[in-house]
């Protein structure tokens, strides 16, 4: 199963050379758009799609994240707050989770205490990354899969394993590290 995996990702294009396909030498303005139901991201270079990664998520499916430890990858647009390059699963993109929407749908449902909620929109109001410590939690983001790349890159099919981040192979990490910056823009759909 694993060597049907590797045969398939041998096909996989570059970003250097669907840079060039595309007719493009940077990545100006970038944006992801994360496409839960079907497995991947989107990176745009001012509006053109450049590249398409394989993604795989939370390992809870449900629509909507309810507290910190529920496995959910949430919906909506979040912004990368924090990059960082030693992380636990080879690099991290932090997002900037909860956003404001879901702060408010948090304190109106109960998830949110009013003071998580007034710190949690005290850090959009500074640009920031939000607090780690709130009901809803915060460690979501983008990031490798670490020790078992080989493993999990080369599986034929999608496997939802994380605590409700996004994750894709090392090298695809990589590639969006070098191209990504803080405040760029990444939208999760379902």
């Amino acid at each position: 199963m694993i060597s049907y995996g590797i045969i398939l990702n041998i096909r996989e294009v570059t970003l250097e050379e669907a840079m060039v396909e595309k007719g493009i030498t940077q990545i100006l303005e970038p944006k992801l758009l994360v496409d839960r139901k079907n497995f991947r991201i989107e990176l745009y270079s001012n509006g053109m799609l450049v590249k398409t990664y394989k993604a795989v998520f939370g390992k809870n499916n449900s629509l909507v994240k309810t507290a910190k430890d529920d496995k959910v990858t949430p919906i909506g647009e979040y912004k990368i707050c924090e990059i960082d390059s030693s992380a636990m699963y080879h690099k991290f993109l932090r997002l900037n989770y909860p956003n404001k929407n879901d702060a408010a749908e948090g304190l109106t449902r109960g998830y949110l205490t009013k003071d998580e909620f007034d710190a949690i929109m005290l850090t959009h109001k500074l640009d920031e990354c939000t607090p780690k410590e709130t009901h809803l939690g915060s460690e979501i983001g983008i990031h490798g899969i670490g020790t078992y790349d080989l493993i999990f890159r080369n599986l034929p099919f999608s496997f939802n394993w994380t605590n409700g981040s996004i994750a894709v192979s090392n090298q695809n990490i990589d590639e969006l590290y070098k191209v990504l910056k803080v405040g760029t823009v990444v939208s999760i759909t379902y």
